[in-house]
C-alpha cells in the first residue's frame, strides 16, 4: 500500500476598477449588473433594483450607486425578472434575464417619467461579445446538452465543441470513451472538473476507473455548463488546460420531471472487421440507459428539492481474435508429439556448431548438452520431435490442458471467442435549496454511483489468461456539497462552500477472491491466499498465449479529496474587492503488487540449440522435468 497525502491552498483577491461597472461570479454561479439613466442619458443614484429568480420567486433588492450602477453577485444561474423603480419614473421591468455559469450580464435601464403605477416592459438580449471580462470560454446550456446526439450521454463530450479543444492523444485505459480531452495543446490530465463548485477531479496515479472526473450526473440532470480554456479568474488556478464547470439543476415553484430509456443492441449495429474477417459474425451487443428526474417545492418560495436517478445495463461481446493455443495433435499425442511445429513451420534458425541445419520449430534435448573439444555448446534434437512420456512433468501437462482446444488451423492464431463484457450502473442525484431571507441562501447536493463490471479474460476456468484490464472491477463514487450564502448588506457578501469526493476502484483477476489455493492444484506451493491474490500466477510460454492472470492484480486506487472555500465580495463606490480562500486535503493510496503469484516465463532457450533460440519449443520446455546433462555444467533446464 501505498499512500500519498496533499494538502493545497490557494488565496485569490481581485481589485477591479469599475468603470463599466464590472464584477466577478464565483465558480458556478453569475452577475448582473447595469447602469440606470433618464432618457437624456444622465445616471440616476438611489434607484431601486430588484432582481426576481422567475422558478423560485425568490428576491433581492439593492439601490443604484452614485454613479448609477448596481450590481447583484453573485446569484444562482438560470431566468431573472430585473425590476427598477424611482419617484418620478415609470416602473422598468425586463423579464427573461437568463444568467449562466460565471457570467456577468449587462441589463441597463433607461427611465422614462411618469406615474409610478405604470410599467414599461424592456425587450432586449443579451450583447454578443463579452466585455466584461477577458476569459476564454463557452457555455452549453441545458436544452443543448439534451438535445444533440452524446455517446453514452455524457455532457463531457461537448467540450469538444469549444474552440481550442480535441480529443486527446492515444491511452490505454480508455479515457477518450469517457470525454477525456485536450485544450489548446496541453496535457488532458491537466483539464480542471468542478461539479456545483465543488472539485470533481479523479487523483488516482493511472486514472483505473477510465475517467478523469469522480462524478458524472445524467445529462437531464445538467442545468449547464462552462468550459474555460483560457485567461480564467484565480478561483481556477489549479487548471493548466480547460475548466469544465458543471451545475445540477434546481427545484422550482412548479414540479417538473422527466423520463427516458435508450436502448442499443446488436439487431441495429454492423459487425467490425474482427469480427467478420474469419467468418465469426458479429457478437451480442445489448446497451440500456434508463432513469428520470423530479423538482419541485418543499416550501413555495422557500425550500425546493430535485433529485435524479440513472441506471446502465450492458451485455457486450467482446471478440478475442488470433490467440494460440497447443494443437489439436498435440492435445491428443498427451503432450509428447511436437512434430508439427516442424510441419507448421517453415524455415532454418540456421547452422549449429556441428554445422547441422535446424528447421525452426525443432525441439532440442537439454539432457544432451556438452561441450566440444573446440569449447562450442551444443545438444541433440528428439527424434521426430517425439519426447518421451516419462519425461514430462504431470503438473505442467494439467496446465497446458488448461487451454481451450483450438478452433482455427495452423500454430499460432488458432482460436477466437467471444466473451460478453457486463456493466451495471446504478447512480443518483440529490439536491435541496433554502432561501431563508433576501440575506441567507442555502443549499446541498449528494451524489452517489456504484457502477460493478466484468470484463472477462480470453479463457475460462483456471487458465483465465486474461491482461490487466480483464477480471472483476466495482468503481464507487460519491461527493456531496455544501454552500451557504450571506449577504451582510448589499455592498458586502460571503459565500462558503464545503464538498467532498471520494473515488474507489477495486479491480481484481478471475478467481482473485478464491483463497482455496488454486496454485496448489496444479504443483505451485507457497503462493500467499488472500483476498485478491487468488488464482494462477502468470505463465508465459513461448508461441502460446499466457495462462494465468496480469502481474499487477489485484489493483485498488482511492482519490477523496476534502474541500473547504470562502468567497467575499465587498463593492465600493465604482470598485469591487473580492477575496478568496480555498484548502483542499487530497488522498490517493492504492495498492498494486507487482507479480504478488508469481511469474514464471518459458521462452524456449533450454529446446533450442545453443545461441539459436526458437521461441516456437517454449511448450516443450515447460513440459520437460530438469534433467542434468552428464559430464557437462549445464543441468538440464537451468
Amino acid at each position: 500500500m501505498m499512500r500519498s497525502t496533499g494538502l493545497r491552498f490557494s488565496l485569490a483577491t481581485a481589485l477591479l476598477l469599475l468603470g463599466s461597472s464590472s464584477a466577478w461570479a464565483q465558480v458556478d454561479t453569475g452577475t448582473i449588473l447595469g447602469t440606470v439613466t433618464d432618457t437624456t442619458g444622465a445616471v440616476i443614484p438611489g434607484a431601486k433594483v430588484t432582481i426576481v429568480q422567475e422558478g423560485t420567486q425568490v428576491r433581492q433588492s439593492s439601490e443604484t450607486r452614485g454613479d448609477g450602477t448596481y450590481v447583484f453577485t453573485p446569484i444562482k444561474i438560470g431566468p431573472y425578472t430585473v425590476e427598477v423603480e424611482f419617484q418620478g419614473f415609470q416602473r422598468a421591468r425586463r423579464a427573461g434575464v437568463q444568467v449562466s455559469i460565471q457570467q456577468q450580464l449587462v441589463v441597463d435601464f433607461s427611465m422614462t417619467p411618469g406615474e409610478m403605477t405604470q410599467t414599461i416592459e424592456v425587450q432586449g438580449t443579451a450583447p454578443l461579445l463579452n466585455t466584461t471580462n477577458g476569459s476564454v470560454g463557452e457555455v452549453i446550456q441545458s436544452q443543448t446538452i439534451n438535445n444533440l446526439p452524446l455517446s453514452g450521454r455524457n455532457y463531457n463530450f461537448l467540450a469538444r465543441l469549444t474552440a481550442g479543444v480535441t480529443h486527446s492523444q492515444p491511452e490505454g485505459r480508455g479515457l477518450a470513451a469517457t470525454g477525456w480531452f485536450a485544450a489548446n495543446g496541453t496535457r488532458p490530465a491537466q483539464n480542471n472538473y468542478l461539479l456545483d463548485g465543488i472539485d470533481n477531479n479523479s487523483n488516482n496515479v493511472d486514472f483505473l476507473s477510465g475517467a478523469a472526473y469522480v462524478l458524472k450526473p445524467p445529462v437531464d440532470a445538467i442545468g449547464e455548463f462552462k468550459i474555460q480554456t483560457n485567461a480564467f479568474s484565480a478561483e481556477f488556478g489549479r487548471a493548466g488546460g480547460a475548466v469544465l464547470n458543471a451545475s445540477l439543476k434546481s427545484g422550482t415553484n412548479g414540479f417538473h420531471g422527466s423520463g427516458w430509456e435508450f436502448l442499443r443492441n446488436d439487431k441495429f449495429d454492423a459487425a467490425d472487421f474482427f469480427q467478420h474477417y474469419d467468418g465469426g459474425g458479429k457478437g451480442a451487443f445489448k446497451q440500456n440507459q434508463f432513469g428520470a428526474t423530479l423538482g419541485g417545492p418543499i416550501k413555495k418560495n422557500k425550500t425546493f428539492f430535485f433529485a435524479d436517478y440513472e441506471g446502465t445495463r450492458v451485455r457486450q461481446a467482446v471478440p478475442y481474435t488470433g490467440l494460440s493455443v497447443p494443437t489439436q495433435a498435440q492435445r491428443d499425442s498427451g503432450w509428447t508429439n511436437f512434430s508439427d511445429l516442424l510441419t507448421l513451420q517453415s524455415g532454418s534458425k540456421g547452422t549449429d556448431a556441428l554445422g547441422r541445419n535446424v528447421p525452426l520449430g525443432t525441439v532440442f534435448d537439454p539432457a544432451t548438452t556438452r561441450t566440444t573439444a573446440s569449447g562450442a555448446v551444443v545438444r541433440d534434437p528428439f527424434p521426430g520431435n517425439i519426447i518421451p512420456a516419462g519425461r514430462l512433468d504431470p503438473n505442467a501437462m494439467k496446465l497446458l490442458s488448461l487451454f481451450p482446444a483450438p478452433n482455427a488451423p495452423g500454430l499460432y492464431g488458432n482460436y477466437r471467442v467471444n466473451r460478453n463484457n457486463t456493466e451495471d450502473t446504478n447512480a443518483f442525484d440529490v439536491r435541496i435549496d433554502q432561501n431563508f431571507s433576501e440575506k441567507d441562501n442555502l443549499f446541498g447536493r449528494f451524489s452517489y454511483a456504484d457502477s460493478p463490471r466484468f470484463r472477462p479474460a480470453p479463457f475460462t476456468g483456471d487458465a483465465d489468461g486474461g491482461g490487466f484490464g480483464n477480471g472483476t472491477e466495482t468503481v464507487r463514487t460519491m461527493g456531496a456539497a455544501l454552500s451557504y450564502t450571506h449577504t451582510f448588506r448589499p455592498t458586502l457578501i460571503n459565500e462558503t462552500r464545503i464538498g467532498f469526493n471520494r473515488e474507489h476502484v477495486y479491480r481484481v483477476q478471475a478467481n482473485g477472491d478464491d483463497t482455496s489455493n488454486v496454485p496448489e492444484k496444479y504443483g505451485i506451493p507457497g503462493i500467499l491466499q488472500t483476498k485478491g491474490n487468488g488464482g494462477l500466477p502468470y505463465f508465459g510460454i513461448g508461441g502460446l498465449s499466457q495462462l494465468g492472470s496480469s502481474g499487477w492484480l489485484v489493483s485498488e486506487r482511492f482519490s477523496n479529496t476534502y474541500q473547504l472555500s470562502d468567497n467575499i465580495t465587498k463593492i465600493y463606490g465604482s470598485h469591487t474587492f473580492k477575496g478568496g480562500f480555498e484548502g483542499q486535503r487530497i488522498e490517493f493510496p492504492w495498492t498494486a503488487p507487482p507479480s504478488s503469484r508469481g511469474s514464471f516465463s518459458f521462452g524456449g532457450n533450454y529446446t533450442s540449440s545453443p545461441n539459436l533460440a526458437d521461441s516456437s519449443t517454449g511448450r516443450a520446455q515447460f513440459l520437460l522435468n530438469p534433467v542434468s546433462a552428464p559430464g557437462s555444467a549445464y543441468d538440464g533446464l537451468g
